[in-house]
């Protein structure tokens, strides 16, 4: 069951006034807090759910061998009733010995003798046949039984399984409902809500990986859509673009961000000697942006600001990146030696 930040299962009602009224000094914190804990609720009652549908799992196997047990029973007492019929028959027709022997007809004294031999051998044989049949028959009941117990016991756990994660499903919708509405209503600004998605931790992940091959999951959305950075550039770019916004009226224009590989090799085979030899871009480290709105154009207002107030956030305009080649537009985050 997939598990989200804004997901629960487990939160005491009142949920949003109690966050409200705690959270005056920072309600982001409070609300992420709530949010981690509903979550931890429904891990661990999806955990429990887990536990139990295992349970139900080994019960399903258990009365499948006991149901593949009582076929063997019931087969082999098939194959010993014709026996038993006609040893039941015989036992009615001549209880004894006599007349046991009178099945042969007349006979000498040896043969006789020979005739009683055979046939307490054959008593013996029927002896065993009738007990066996009466183990069959106890252990085909005591088989029955079980079978018709676990199936019982079985289909009342499945529809209790069914009842739990239905509920669980409910009260995790129903507790996203309110730490969605909850943001909404503490009016979270953008910048804050982006920082809460893209965590520092993301940083060392995505370094694992060689330019241009790092995985989108490791890789933090930017404001403008379709845009990725590493995590510290991406974090040090949302103050970056918040500044720029209350400057300008809008956010900063981005032509390019995290470059792949592949792109990288496009934009080398588009502008040859130009651009960074492929798996060797500071974009496909995920750490530098092309601008455009007025950025691009050296000595324009747009790029006079970014010059005044991009090492506050992180971002800078590389030195050669003003003669060779000319590029006004690249900024890249981090430390420029």
């Amino acid at each position: 069951m997939a598990v989200t930040l804004l997901t629960s299962v487990c939160a005491p009602q009142g949920l949003v006034m109690a966050v409200a009224a705690r959270s005056a000094a920072d309600p982001v914190d409070e609300l992420r807090r709530e949010a981690d804990k509903a979550r931890d609720d429904l891990e661990k009652a999806t955990g429990r759910w887990e536990e139990r549908r295992k349970e139900l799992a080994e019960s399903q196997a258990k009365l499948r061998s006991t149901l593949k047990e009582l076929a063997k029973a019931e087969a082999e007492l098939d194959r010993i009733r014709a026996p038993l019929a006609q040893l039941a028959n015989a036992a009615y027709q001549q209880p004894d010995v006599a007349g046991s022997l009178a099945l042969f007809g007349q006979a000498g004294p040896d043969e006789a003798l020979r005739m009683a031999a055979d046939l307490t051998h054959i008593a013996s044989a029927q002896e065993a046949l009738i007990r066996r049949a009466d183990e069959l028959q106890k252990r085909h009941a005591q088989l029955a039984t079980t079978a018709q117990e676990l199936q019982s016991r079985n289909a009342v756990e499945q529809t209790r399984l069914r009842r739990q994660i239905q509920a669980l499903k409910q009260r995790s919708a129903e507790l996203t409902a309110q730490l969605t509405t909850m943001l909404d209503q503490l009016d979270v600004s953008r910048e804050r809500r982006l920082l809460l998605s893209c965590t520092k931790d993301l940083v060392s992940d995505a370094r694992k990986y060689p330019n241009g091959l790092i995985p989108s999951k490791y890789l933090c959305a930017l404001p403008q859509k379709g845009e990725q950075l590493r995590a510290d550039a991406a974090r040090g770019f949302y103050g970056l673009n918040a500044a720029y916004k209350k400057q300008f009226g809008r956010d900063i224009c981005v032509t390019d961000s995290y470059r792949s590989l592949a792109d990288q090799q496009r934009v080398y085979y588009q502008r040859p000697g130009f651009a960074a030899i492929p798996g060797r871009s500071n974009h496909g480290l995920g750490t530098a942006v092309d601008l455009c709105g007025g950025v691009q154009t050296s000595g324009s207002a747009q790029f006079n600001w970014m010059e005044a107030n991009s090492r506050k956030y992180g971002w800078f305009h590389p030195r050669w990146a003003y003669s060779n080649p000319f590029e006004p537009w690249h900024w890249e985050h981090g430390s420029e030696d």
